[in-house]
């Protein structure tokens, strides 16, 4: 019952800090427009890359070293101690490499300056040690707390298209006051332990293994931006970033089981327990391929309608990128499943890693003729690609470990449902065109509610093994 109740916490959580962003989209979207937005995107896609080298993969090692040294409270936190020393001297050198960059720096010197403060923020980011330690509570409240507070002074502050910096500001600064909520707790959480024990240079080698994993998803995730930036427009960049942003809002639901999952399996790795861990795994991959399918067919369906009421009428290229983009739902959920929550915590690094190298291969050999020949989409369907290589790769070195058979089992039952529900949704979508937001706003939700209950209908029709484990997790939540 703990790894139900941290996911639904985590879930939440990730759910809000994409939520949020989306109930302030529509009035940040019209407010500085198009090209506000595009700023944002192409600089903080610029300050990804310093982060990224500040990070060195000390998010997953940190998260899997705790998870795997907890039953010992002196290991455990000097171990922190270690990690955390190493990560702010990288994360000192990294901002010593942006302040060079800087000085080169041809446009948006001071908008890129703004975005240093989530460099900044990295640093104090220990948010590994609590989800090692399966201790989502924490992080899900003070950080809800300052979200919701980060949400408040967008609508405050940022009043025309001069206020770019100021949005700018408030998103960067509401990460640093995030991560600084954490470090209270440690005091409660950690024992003392000598300076002298400690040796946070033996930690730099394995958070490289993982580091170079996380260099080849930066790749797909932040050059597409980047090069839409380069190649067409800033404001293109900021069509990308908002259809990424729609459909990052759904992943988040699915992936969250990911964050939980990952010290769970890591823990039961380490005593030795495989059985659990192929089990935990098969079971996360079939809950996330029950509510990851259905996801990407409702969104593919609502898709174009949503963006531009969404982000208003500027943003209408939005809607078609996020029908062409909604399908890595699914392939990062299966991804997230055996990368994050297999093959990281049981340390086979080399499979894990060579899957994003080839995906950041792929993505960078195609987006600079698809990015060519067709803009938006093309970075889109470089982005779809790169993932369909991740996936692939995944599988298939897994394959004689993992039983496939049983985690696609009820794949097919959860993609008819799926087919007859986008075809559901998809078809109220065309038959009705209101004509005010308002009633935009009214026929989506019943579109979405149309989507659930036709889904939900066509699972109770094919039976799923998924409803019994779900029957039996109400069972014993009942009889607690």
């Amino acid at each position: 019952m703990k790894v139900i109740k941290n996911y639904l916490y985590n879930a939440g959580y990730q759910l809000l800090a994409v939520l949020l962003p989306l109930i302030t989209a529509p009035y940040v979207s019209r407010v500085i427009g198009a090209h506000g937005i595009g700023i944002n995107t192409a600089t903080n896609s610029t300050i990804q890359y310093f982060i990224l080298l500040g990070s060195i993969g000390i998010g997953f090692y940190g998260n899997r070293e705790i998870a795997y040294l907890r039953s010992n409270k002196h290991d455990m936190s000097r171990a922190f101690w270690e990690i955390q020393l190493l990560k702010i001297v990288m994360v000192t050198f990294s901002y010593g490499a942006f302040l060079v960059y800087l000085a080169f720096c041809p446009v948006y010197k001071e908008y890129m300056l703004i975005q240093s403060i989530n460099l900044v923020a990295a640093a104090f980011d220990i948010s590994w040690l609590y989800m090692g330690l399966e201790d989502f509570k924490k992080t899900v409240l003070r950080n809800t707390m300052v979200k919701l507070a980060s949400a408040a002074m967008i609508f405050l502050f940022v009043k025309d298209a001069g206020d770019t910096w100021v949005y700018i500001f408030v998103l960067a600064i509401s990460v640093l006051g995030g991560n600084l909520t954490l470090w209270p707790y440690i005091r409660k959480t950690l024992v003392k332990v000598d300076f002298k024990e400690l040796h946070p240079f033996r930690h730099f080698k394995p958070t490289v293994t993982l580091f170079i994993p996380q260099i080849a998803t930066q790749v797909y995730l932040v050059l597409n931006k980047t090069m839409l930036w380069a190649m067409v427009s800033s404001d293109v960049a900021g069509f990308y970033d908002r259809s990424d942003t729609l459909v990052k809002l759904v992943l988040t639901i699915v992936t969250a089981t990911g964050t939980v999952m990952l010290p769970h399996v890591a823990h039961a790795f380490h005593e030795g327990d495989i059985k659990s861990v192929n089990d935990m795994t098969a079971d996360s991959f079939d809950f996330v391929s029950c509510i990851a399918i259905p996801m990407f067919a409702g969104l593919a369906a609502i898709g174009q309608k949503l963006a531009p009421l969404f982000f208003g009428p500027q943003f209408k290229p939005v809607g078609m990128a996020v029908c062409l983009e909604a399908i890595v739902i699914v392939l990062i959920g299966w991804s997230n499943v055996v990368g994050q929550q297999y093959l990281l915590p049981t340390d086979r690094i080399k499979i894990y890693t060579g899957s994003v190298v080839a995906g950041a291969i792929v993505n960078l050999i195609l987006n600079l003729p698809f990015i060519y020949l067709w803009g938006l989409h093309g970075a889109i369907m470089a982005t779809v690609s790169s993932e369909v290589v991740v996936t692939g790769y995944q599988l298939w070195h897994v394959r004689k470990d993992l039983d496939l058979k049983k985690m696609f089992h009820n794949v097919p039952k959860y993609a008819f449902a799926g087919i007859i529900m986008f075809i559901v949704v998809n078809r109220i979508c065309i038959v009705f065109s209101p004509q005010t937001t308002l009633q935009n706003i009214i026929m989506i939700s019943l579109e979405i509610a149309a989507g659930v209950a036709t889904y939900a209908f066509g699972l109770l029709l094919l039976r799923p093994t998924i409803l019994f484990k779900l029957k039996d997790i109400i069972t014993k939540v009942r009889s607690k």
